[in-house]
């Protein structure tokens, strides 16, 4: 009975990790969870005290639970049924299906990944690259904003860099989670996206079940009061001209909105505008030729940002001029749909569509590139740079009129077109004859995208 046993000492050393590994497991493990959790959820309050709009508990749910319970939401499980019965497919296989958009969807927001490196990173570039000039309405808008209300930034999309610029400008005011397009599907880029709570979405879509899936999860991320932005017109502008405006988004967040229901939905135009749009070459490009399918290149990404720092270190760079950010009049979706109530469903969207993206148009700022661009463009003679800034005046004075808002300080207006004019040159999209400054015939379009970016606040074009 007490007589020696002898084991293998491989047995003997597996037994005994084993052992301590089931120790950690019971006794370590919980208490180092139970810490980090309690550090969590004191981060969590401090951001929360520091914010305008709280982050929600739907956006700090853990990924796991958000793909289960969105995978068995019974909408989208009767969709998937009813899919499954009418096409004849197991419905285990439609189930997996599902749970596959859920996962390619859902984003893993992390408030460490967003506050301590994703804002910080966006105000480097943002500030690297541009002079950000802010709304000087923007702390009244938000003052007034219902706190309690779900708000939705809806943004003219300009350029990739839109992402960042927002994304430093409302890290005082909350944790935006955009809707991505498969662009941005590449690793590492697509793990950094979920972690800062971007939800990627198909363009093409391939069918009424990812559609379901896709509503019910932006459904849900609206009535859990989750803070987003979108881009209406789905992509960037090919010509510099604000795009119409896509529904698709828009409708899954009005689509189960109850007057009776606690939670207001209110929309905040946001008009964005570059004196530098870094993609314009290559958007023209593709303008000309859209049956070319250009990738997106995180080398490419990289080696700019690289070059631009390197020139920066060296004393030869020059920041690529203004980009303008303002904010319209809210929208508050109870009232619109109050005021609206003798309208159908489907009508009542599109004239909401309608009124955002007029909000949007009015409040795109105009800057001095592309106030330059519009001024060369409407003479068909060259012109002296006396000529250029004395119509450029003619131009800002007719919009001050019509209390369109603009970042061109008065007292700097001669400076500052000089500047434009300058860079325009560089870049040779015009170019200096006998008789004046022309449109350089062999770029012609890029002064046309620039022009085109301001042309509607000119114009009666609705």
């Amino acid at each position: 009975m007490f007589g020696i046993i002898e084991i293998p000492i491989w047995l003997a050393i597996s037994g005994g990790l084993l052992m301590i590994f089931g120790l950690l497991d019971r006794v370590l493990v919980p208490s180092v969870r139970w810490y980090f959790r309690r550090r969590f959820e004191r981060l969590i309050n401090k951001l929360n005290d520091r914010l305008d709009l709280k982050l929600q508990p739907f956006k700090l749910m853990q990924r796991r639970v958000m793909i289960d319970r969105l995978t068995y939401d019974p909408e989208v499980m009767d969709a998937a049924l009813d899919y499954a019965q009418n096409n004849q497919i197991p419905e285990k296989v439609i189930i997996d299906e599902v749970t596959g958009y859920a996962k390619e969807i859902i984003p893993s927001f992390s408030a460490m990944a967003y506050f301590g490196f994703a804002t910080k990173l966006a105000r480097i570039i943002s500030r690297l690259i541009y002079k950000v000039n802010l709304d000087e309405k923007e702390k009244e808008i938000f003052a007034n904003l219902d706190k309690n209300a779900t708000i939705i930034f809806i943004v003219n999309h300009r350029s990739n860099m839109d992402y960042f610029i927002l994304t430093w400008l409302a890290s005082d005011r909350s944790a935006l989670s955009y809707a991505v397009g498969e662009w941005a599907r590449v690793s590492p880029l697509q793990q950094l996206i979920r972690a800062w709570g971007g939800y990627f979405i198909r363009r093409s879509v391939p069918g009424p079940l990812y559609q379901k899936v896709l509503s019910r999860y932006v459904q849900m991320a609206t009535d859990g009061g989750v803070t987003q932005a979108i881009f209406p017109e789905g992509s960037l502008s090919l010509d510099g001209k604000l795009k119409r405006g896509k529904l698709g988004i828009l409708s899954y967040m009005v689509a189960n909105f109850d007057l009776s229901q606690k939670r207001d939905l209110v929309f905040v135009p946001v008009g964005l505008n570059y004196d530098r749009v870094l993609e314009d070459r290559i958007l023209l490009k593709a303008s000309k030729h859209p049956e070319e399918h250009f990738e997106f290149s995180l080398l490419l990404v990289f080696g700019f940002f690289l070059r631009q720092i390197w020139l920066r270190l060296t004393g030869r760079f020059n920041r690529f001029g203004y980009a303008g950010v303002n904010f319209g009049q809210p929208i508050s979706l109870r009232s619109f749909i109050e005021n609206s109530i003798k309208k159908s469903a489907d009508r009542s969207t599109v004239l909401l569509g309608r009124k955002i993206m007029s909000e949007i148009s009015k409040a795109i700022p105009v800057l001095p590139v592309p106030l330059v661009a519009y001024v060369i463009k409407s003479s068909d003679n060259p012109m002296k740079d006396s000529e250029i800034f004395e119509n450029c005046c003619k131009v800002l004075t007719k919009l001050r009129s019509s209390e369109v808002r603009m970042n061109i300080p008065e007292d700097r207006q001669a400076y500052i077109i000089e500047h434009a004019v300058e860079t325009l040159l560089k870049r040779r999209a015009l170019k200096r004859v006998s008789a004046g400054i022309v449109i350089d015939n062999s770029d012609g379009e890029l002064i046309n995208f620039y022009a085109n970016s301001i042309t509607h606040l000119l114009t009666d074009e609705s």
